[in-house]
């Protein structure tokens, strides 16, 4: 889905956003093998309901195409498993356990913000005010924020690539201790981490955080702690968060009333 252009403005340079609305993805079971290419189902028609179910697809599959159930691609971690991570050896000292929030520059919050909550059905956790502007955290859920909306004017002033509208992207970590050691390792093995260049009222919800940077120049957020909205429809006022120290982390931190809540985590790390 990718909203139009208003009637009577110039077409931006910015990059457009797509959407791409779906109801389910293919699982990746306990082997580490996807389903064989031989086995989907692309579809590029109306589809008619009912659907038969994927275990009956499988048997069919199976029965006409000869191809067997493991032949899909299997990802092997070429970094040699030399870390503890909380008593599993890894190939790196922490673990991607969660997709984060998804943080853009639009031209307009106000107008992306409306899009985004009237017609796609986000909600509001909370606006930010940084020099004299407003951004627009929003959630899908019970997390502080999948989705964040930033001006565009504040993408030279964070210092941030020109070539992307993209601010952030957010990828969390399964806690502190893991967070802290992956800015030493990626440091280590070269990439550029910052914890102080985004400040960090521009991710309210999230205390402890930092940023590195791909090849390419996108910013990827990392984190361990999101803030849970509860039932009232809130958020913590900020008086209630904690109080962070972006040049200075301390070696441990207290554990909010939340740090363990939201979905749990499936399946070992490793």
């Amino acid at each position: 889905m990718t909203a139009p252009a208003p009637t009577g403005r110039p077409t931006s340079s910015i990059p457009t956003h797509h959407n791409e609305l779906y109801y389910g993805i293919e699982q990746i079971g306990w082997n580490g093998r996807s389903k064989p290419a031989e086995y989907r189902r692309p579809e590029g028609n109306k589809i008619d309901l009912p659907r038969k179910s994927e275990f009956e697809e499988v048997n069919e599959s199976l029965e006409t195409t000869g191809v067997p159930t493991d032949a899909g691609f299997r990802y092997v971690d070429p970094m040699p498993a030399i870390y503890n991570v909380g008593g599993i050896m890894l190939g790196r000292p922490f673990k991607i356990v969660k997709i984060g929030p998804i943080n853009v520059f639009v031209e307009n919050v106000e107008r992306s913000r409306a899009f985004y909550t009237e017609n796609v059905g986000f909600e509001l956790t909370e606006e930010v005010t940084w020099q004299g502007q407003k951004a627009a955290f929003l959630r899908c859920n019970g997390e502080h924020h999948s989705y964040g909306l930033f001006p565009i004017e504040w993408r030279d002033r964070l210092g941030l690539s020109t070539h992307t509208s993209n601010m952030s992207f957010g990828l969390q970590l399964a806690n502190y201790q893991q967070l802290k050691d992956a800015v030493s390792f990626l440091r280590e093995n070269g990439v550029r981490v910052e914890t102080e260049q985004i400040p960090s009222e521009l991710y309210p919800g999230i205390d402890y955080s930092a940023h590195c940077w791909d090849p390419d120049g996108h910013c990827i957020q990392l984190y361990y702690y999101m803030e849970r909205v509860g039932w009232d429809g809130k958020p913590r006022p900020q008086s209630q968060r904690r109080q962070v120290d972006a040049g200075n982390w301390p070696d441990t931190v207290d554990p909010m009333s939340d740090t363990f809540g939201g979905e749990p985590y499936l399946g070992p790390w490793g």
